[in-house]
């Protein structure tokens, strides 16, 4: 498959902008698993802006957005 980088970059909710690998989703999800991370544009974007990827950050947020 080929990848799709410029229509991904146009759609990437990251804050990230100088990420070597931005726009390249199966790089960014590989990196952050590998990591122990969730990638930025699985947050909501005032979320995502605080750059914590922390799986425990994701729960917390995720959590309150289902409880509103």
């Amino acid at each position: 498959m080929e990848c799709k980088k410029d229509e991904n970059i146009a759609e990437c909710t990251c804050s990230s902008t100088t990420c070597q690998i931005r726009g390249v989703c199966c790089d960014c999800v590989r990196n952050h698993r590998e990591a122990g991370e969730i990638p930025g544009c699985f947050f909501p974007k005032s979320a995502e802006l605080k750059h914590d990827r922390s799986l425990e950050y994701f729960i917390e947020v995720m959590s309150k957005n289902l409880n509103k």
